[in-house]
């Protein structure tokens, strides 16, 4: 590596500067970002006692990090429009006190042994004085939300984490190529603010696969891309729902429709799931007159079992008759095993009563935060202008790779070779719980989708259990905490999805050994 050195004399010292030469990239990853430290000509402290004062205040409040690279003094100069004599003394006397420090080939940096006795607060430096601001409200519908935390069971990847895709199986190469082609034929058009409603030719083409191979009634004008099934919950919260109206929700269910909900100001209201699906006459009873109903029909999380055939027109009627909305989510139901995939609840709708969801993160990967909607063509312009007033428009570049993703046919081809994968895997699972584990857990909803549910005799806690198996990088989501009301079952979710058939025999002798207590 060439280095440059540099000798200035400053303050009766020889002090040496040594600089890398790197090449554009690292410049990106490791150039000091300039601190916000104001300097005053007309006033009676010289500027480099003003640039000392202001490094020193912002490492003391914590603002710049120990191991923080600074930028150098030419450029910090060059930033506060001032000689480069005064930035020398200031570092100078920084790195005399113990501040800075200089590291050979690397640059000048924010100390890792602070002086002043400074506090380490970890994750941030000194908290500010909360409690002197006076009063700090704070929405009731952000104060309804339960406490963010992140269980033992949900922080590792393995068996049997749920909606982990068989990443390993990943057509990386094409994805590559997609990208590569996409970054070397980029327009200017690419680098604007898009439509709120999405790329059109990623519309075009989901609602192409959606009409073939999910039986929804659309055309590209009703899709808006999102990202991914979370955002799309919530623009329809936004949309369809005022503070305070009644919604069902599938009991148990997926807890995120739950948060979003409450946080949207709505009262929840679980509806049981039988082995039809939802129960509809439970829900009249419990509240006919609600707003809209959530629900999963292709394959109901975590349950994993069908809405019957009665139970969906059952719904739709109840939902033409009240004037209430239905927000399907359709999340995996690509996969499914002894039938054909069961056709979406919203090509049965002659009323346009359905706003229809799905996602690429169980299909494809999750970090690619893909995800559409579905909406009937009269909403279409009220959800623009939501979403317009949320976050503008969808990012361009991972929806014009996914557009030529599925219209060059790999999405179809990834499709059929997951479905094969997958069912491989949910079959060896199956085979080696009922081996091991039969006379303890009973298998339910394994007939499509990524994971399965296992529920546990009366007398065990799956969340003591799934907190014991984390610790021993064994992935199980407990059933217990998806009920909004006292649970009828324990158990666990398991996904199948990213566990490989080698490794599926093993990992069940240790949930058996979990559930034992060993």
């Amino acid at each position: 590596m060439n280095l440059r050195h540099e000798v200035v004399w400053c303050n009766n010292h020889f002090l040496e500067f040594r600089y890398d030469h790197y090449n554009a990239a690292m410049k990106k990853t490791l150039a000091g970002i300039s601190p916000l430290i104001a300097v005053d000509r007309k006033a009676g402290s010289p500027l480099h006692q003003q640039i000392y004062e202001g490094y020193r205040a912002r490492i003391l409040e914590g603002d710049l990090r120990a191991g923080q690279v600074v930028p150098s003094t030419r450029e910090f100069a060059t930033e506060l429009r001032v000689s480069r004599i005064p930035v020398l003394n200031a570092y100078a006397q920084l790195l005399a006190e113990g501040y800075f420090e200089s590291r050979v080939g690397a640059g000048t940096f924010v100390s890792s042994s602070l002086p002043d006795r400074l506090i380490a607060c970890e994750g941030g430096g000194a908290p500010r004085a909360a409690t002197r601001s006076g009063p700090r409200p704070i929405a009731a519908r952000a104060s309804a939300l339960p406490r963010y935390e992140r269980p033992a069971w949900v922080s590792g990847r393995g068996a049997f984490n749920v909606s982990q895709p068989a990443l390993d199986a990943f057509p990386f190469r094409v994805w590559s190529n997609l990208v590569a082609r996409y970054a070397r034929s980029l327009q200017v058009s690419a680098l604007q603010y898009g439509s709120p409603m999405g790329l059109q030719e990623l519309r075009e083409a989901i609602a192409g696969y959606l009409r073939t191979a999910r039986g929804v009634r659309c055309d590209a004008k009703q899709v808006m891309i999102v990202s991914g099934s979370q955002q799309a919950l919530d623009l329809s919260a936004r949309v369809l729902l005022d503070p305070g109206a009644s919604v069902w929700v599938e009991e148990p269910g997926y807890w995120v429709t739950k948060d979003v909900l409450t946080a949207a100001g709505c009262r929840v209201v679980p509806v049981p799931v039988d082995d039809e699906g939802l129960d509809v006459a439970a829900g009249i009873q419990r509240c006919a007159k609600a707003r809209a109903a959530y629900v999963a029909p292709s394959h109901q999380y975590p349950l994993g079992v069908t809405m019957s055939a009665s139970r969906r027109l059952q719904l739709l009627d109840w939902a033409q008759r009240s004037g209430a909305w239905i927000v399907e989510d359709d999340y995996d139901s690509e996969y499914r095993y002894e039938s054909m995939p069961i056709a979406s609840l919203q090509g049965l709708d002659h009323h346009s009563r359905v706003i229809y969801m799905g996602t690429f993160s169980k299909v494809l990967f999750p970090s690619l935060r893909l995800g559409y909607l579905v909406i009937p063509a009269d909403l279409v312009e009220r959800f623009a202008a939501v979403r317009h007033a949320m976050d503008l428009c969808p990012s361009h570049v991972n929806q014009a790779v996914l557009a030529e993703f599925i219209r060059e046919g790999h999405f179809s081809r990834h499709i059929r070779r997951m479905r094969q994968l997958y069912s491989e895997r949910r079959k060896l699972l199956i085979e080696a719980i009922r081996d091991d584990c039969g006379s303890l857990l009973e298998v339910h909803g394994d007939k499509a989708g990524m994971h399965l549910l296992v529920t546990l005799p009366s007398g065990f806690s799956d969340c003591e259990i799934s907190a014991r198996a984390a610790g021993k990088n064994l992935w199980l989501w407990p059933l217990s905490p998806l009920y909004a009301g006292k649970a009828r079952h324990q158990g666990f979710i398991l996904g199948f999805g990213n566990v490989t058939t080698g490794e599926i025999p093993e990992a069940v002798r240790r949930m058996k050994k979990a559930v034992a207590g060993r």
